[in-house]
């Protein structure tokens, strides 16, 4: 049976265990000892390292032929280290055949509220965006250099029952006037979970995809869709300078991105087909 390793062990990563499990031999990185005993018994190996720590990721070396690297890379500094760690280590060794990496749309910065494809020039305006421009670009490197077969996948908001923005809106906090506002995109936990399936199985080599659904949402009106189908006040609409100024500056960096993503290179060549196309869909299931 073929191994896949799974880098990350947040709420994705549990989402793709039903759609992996009895297809290939897991195997998931953990740093957290406390965490090992349930991945266990939903049937994966657990392999206790720190992508932090490069001689702890000794023992993964040509244990994989999948790898899915779902880590966000850590804060500071100009290089996303953690993937320069796994990828040395997985170089030790037979190499993987096939390797997922999950990026963000911030990749992108600003755009204005353009439609947007995989082609667009990178343009980063955070610093946790210039750290995923790093780890795509090692990746395609490496990919490159080895003969993987590597797909990145660019992820806007991730949102599910659990994810939505409840305690937000119960806060009071604004939004921006519709005249002003950004456009946002999302994807729904399982909708993503069943793209990086398919990508895996048909991501073209060293591919970029965005894992987007079919809105195209301004920002105020999403927080409107959520607060109506869970009975709560839409948030007050302020000006967009005055929005920056009552809003944290990591807030900020999420709304005063405008861009439309398009997913028509997703669905042409992974042939995906969404559970959840628009956010009303799944608040429909949701309520």
């Amino acid at each position: 049976m073929t191994n896949l390793l799974l880098v990350g062990s947040g709420d994705i990563a549990l989402r793709l265990l039903p759609l992996l499990l009895g297809h290939y031999r897991l195997y998931a990185l953990f740093r957290d000892p406390n965490k090992i005993a349930d991945w266990r018994s939903a049937g994966v190996t657990p392999l206790l390292a720190d992508l932090d720590d490069r001689p702890s990721l000794v023992r993964i070396g040509g244990l994989a032929d999948i790898v899915i690297h779902l880590a966000p890379p850590l804060p500071g500094g100009s290089r996303d280290t953690r993937t320069t760690h796994l990828l040395a280590a997985l170089s030790q060794g037979s190499l993987p055949q096939r390797f997922i990496y999950i990026s963000t749309s911030g990749v992108y910065g600003d755009c204005g509220g353009e439609a947007v494809d995989e082609t667009r020039r990178l343009a980063p305006q955070s610093a946790r965006a210039a750290l995923r421009v790093s780890a795509e670009r090692q990746v395609r490197t490496w990919a490159s250099r080895n003969g993987v077969n590597a797909s990145i996948l660019r992820v806007p908001g991730i949102y599910a029952e659990e994810r939505l923005p409840l305690e937000r809106l119960r806060s009071g906090a604004p939004a921006i006037v519709a005249a002003e506002d950004s456009y946002t995109n999302h994807i729904h936990a399982d909708d993503l979970a069943r793209i990086i399936v398919a990508a895996l199985r048909r991501g073209k080599n060293n591919r970029v995809y965005h894992a987007v659904d079919d809105d195209e949402m301004k920002m105020g009106d999403y927080f409107d869709s959520v607060a109506d189908a869970y009975g709560l006040p839409h948030p007050p609409r302020l000006a967009r300078a005055e929005v920056q100024r009552v809003v944290s500056a990591g807030m900020w960096s999420f709304m005063a991105e405008s861009r439309r993503m398009s997913n028509v290179r997703m669905k042409r060549e992974l042939g995906v087909k969404l559970l959840y196309p628009t956010v009303g869909d799944a608040l429909e299931k949701i309520t």
